[in-house]
């Protein structure tokens, strides 16, 4: 057992894989709080660092629909959030012990007020990353409805996001919106949230989500190119106007969902008051009253149709089996690389690997400087992967190369991380050097050049 000096440590309400959650009881004034901790004994910097950031970011948060932080303490080698206890439970708690989903009365007053909250939020310049029913908390008799778990929240208006490996995505996979998947050529600003509690109103609907299944690449690109069923579809009973309010929310293009919680809101409370009034609720169409508190600049590609018809032409042939390069020049600054970008959606449905290499005028020195820049992301990619995963491409890539992969790693260094040590290769002439390496490289590129994930 736990001992933080100062806390008397309860029972577990939540294990995860990086952390614990006890409530506990603050000794000083016998105060009840919820304490989290790392499961670590040894905590890595990258596990400390988001405990604390966590607390820099809700520590400033003081609203009332947002789970207060009281402190950041230390214990032994690791550090423990002291946040409040209002009594609560979450609302993945509450969903999972229903046998239908939410009376309509119910889901607008919760609807109601995590609007109000997450206007706060964005208010504050922070964008919270991970909207979802266990990071929503609920008083159900004190009819309280508050967010929690700051930890991967943002300060910045906008960010970009990279493409990773799904698996090792910031956020929960199901309710991330298709911006924060990194393959939609977009940044990440406040409209994300509205995208994970779009996601978040469906499940409390229907009692299901619009992207399910075992595999992140399926759930990724049901996200970003998948139309969805609407909630009326699903459940009949639900009024238009609600679902057509959920799949605003739901828009895949950020700019088409709403612009500012207080629209949000605005239209869920007339739903609450014509369902109190008449007992119905009438069709309208939402978003009327939505304005912007931010000034956005739509993130769109003007001008550029037929080059990105040209791009996208070309990976359905490649997909074919074709081999082809393409090559993008212009001034810096003039959108390339947004250009370029554009494939990352079909790349997705193809179970693809997308790698880039931009040559650069500080490094004309440097042979294949681009080439090896953009193979280097691959490796990287590939490093993300599961370790059974990775297993089998060291299989794949050591067929490819038998005992030659020194040559490879040569250019490559962080390949040896994936295939291991290599044995030296002998010495031959200039021409045949030349000729073996070529070999080689096309043999290590057809590893990953496949009809099954085209490269």
């Amino acid at each position: 057992m736990l001992n933080i000096p100062g806390y008397q440590l309860g029972e577990v309400i939540n294990s995860g894989i990086n952390t614990l959650i006890y409530r506990g009881i603050r000794e000083r004034d016998r105060k009840p709080t919820i304490i989290k901790t790392l499961t670590a004994e040894s905590p890595t910097i990258e596990q400390l660092a988001r405990l604390k950031h966590e607390y820099q970011i809700a520590a400033n948060l003081e609203a009332e629909g947002i789970v207060k932080v009281y402190s950041l303490e230390s214990y032994q080698n690791s550090l423990a959030l002291i946040l409040e206890d209002f009594g609560g439970i979450s609302l993945h708690q509450i969903l999972s012990s229903l046998t239908s989903p939410l009376e309509l009365k119910s889901f607008l007053k919760i609807a109601i007020q995590l609007a109000e909250a997450l206007g706060f939020i964005h208010q504050s310049q922070i964008i919270h990353k991970d909207i979802k029913p266990g990071n929503i908390i609920i008083n159900t008799q004190a009819n309280k409805v508050k967010i929690t778990d700051f930890s991967i929240a943002s300060r910045l208006s906008k960010e970009n996001s990279q493409i990773t490996n799904p698996g090792t995505f910031e956020g929960t996979l199901a309710y991330m919106s298709p911006e924060q998947t990194g393959r939609m050529n977009r940044s990440i600003d406040y409209h994300t949230d509205f995208y994970s509690l779009g996601v978040t109103f469906y499940e409390m609907l229907t009692g299901e989500i619009p992207c399910k299944g075992e595999d992140p690449i399926e759930i990724v690109h049901c996200h970003i190119a998948k139309q969805f069923l609407t909630p009326q579809q699903l459940n009949s009973t639900i009024p238009a106007a609600i679902s057509e309010i959920v799949m605003k929310l739901l828009a895949k293009n950020a700019e088409d969902r709403y612009q500012s919680a207080s629209g949000l809101k605005v239209d869920l409370e007339t739903c609450l008051n014509q369902l109190a009034e008449k007992g119905a609720i009438a069709y309208f169409s939402p978003g009327q009253l939505d304005r912007s508190s931010q000034l956005t600049i739509p993130q769109k590609l003007y001008g550029r149709d037929n080059e990105v018809t040209q791009l996208l032409t070309a990976f359905e042939r490649v997909s074919q089996g074709q081999s082809e390069i393409i090559l993008v020049s212009g001034y810096s600054g003039i959108g390339k690389s947004s250009l370029i970008n554009e494939v990352h959606k079909p790349i997705v449905r193809q179970r693809g690997y997308f790698i880039e290499g931009k040559f650069d005028q500080f490094q004309r020195n440097i042979p294949y400087a681009a080439l090896i820049q953009a193979l280097e992301d691959l490796i990287q990619q590939l490093l993300s992967e599961s370790p059974e995963k990775l297993v089998d491409w060291r299989t794949e890539i050591q067929a490819a190369l038998g005992e030659s992969g020194q040559i490879i790693i040569d250019v490559i260094p962080d390949l040896e991380k994936i295939i291991g040590k290599q044995p030296p290769v002998a010495e031959i002439g200039a021409a045949e050097s030349q000729n073996r390496f070529n070999r080689l490289f096309q043999q290590f590129i057809q590893v990953f050049a496949q009809k099954s994930h085209p490269l």
